[in-house]
């Protein structure tokens, strides 16, 4: 953990040498998902977005601020320290760990509200992209239900731009899958950079 967080803070101190040429920064902030876990950083989707923004003309940077096992009370508590270097897009990406431990939904609904309060209060320009998380379905319907309302419930609430499934046309999908049926292989990056590209682009 020690390791991440130095490496961490390695990607966050270049960053903000960067920004002296990039316009502005894009900050993804999220578990496994967004670090992508099991491939390296430019196998991940925040990795692919840069390409995109390059491609497209756009001066901003990517910044990759996933952690591995992340839950939401954790996002919360590493907030602060993130929020170090100026944000300008702030893609959120958490609760997926939630759901799989079954955390009572009040509390990462909380959690998820702290950390987008958080960003408001220090970069009150800034652009929030929310995305949403399923539960597994063995957590049983009434769970799953609560769970996914979340997301869409703070998306209106603070009305903010709203991806409703980070994983839409990936989870489920064993070719997409690593062998633990829950993390995307790089291909599966590339799929949810399509699909959040398409919301970025709209920020943009």
């Amino acid at each position: 953990m020690k390791v991440t967080f130095y490496l961490m803070g390695l990607l966050i101190a270049s960053a903000a040498m960067v920004q002296a040429q990039q316009a502005k920064t894009i900050l993804f902030f999220g578990d496994s998902i967004t670090a992508g876990y099991g491939l390296e950083e430019e196998q991940a989707f925040p990795a692919f977005i840069q390409k995109k923004l390059d491609e497209n003309g756009h001066r901003y940077l990517a910044v990759n601020a996933g952690l591995s096992g992340e839950t939401s009370a954790g996002g919360l508590r590493r907030i602060d320290w993130v929020l170090q270097q100026r944000v300008d897009i702030f893609v959120l990406e958490l609760g997926g760990n939630d759901g799989l431990r079954g955390i009572d939904p009040r509390s990462t609904k909380e959690n998820l509200q702290g950390i987008m309060d958080r960003v408001k209060a220090k970069y009150p320009d800034a652009d929030i992209i929310l995305t949403g998380m399923e539960a597994p379905p063995n957590m049983g319907g009434n769970y799953t239900g609560e769970f996914r309302n979340i997301f869409s419930d703070l998306a209106q609430a603070n009305d903010v731009v709203f991806m409703p499934f980070i994983l839409e046309g990936v989870a489920g999908d064993p070719e997409l899958n690593l062998p633990d049926g829950i993390h995307p292989t790089e291909e599966g990056h590339r799929i949810i950079a399509e699909n959040l590209w398409v919301v970025i682009k709209d920020v943009l």
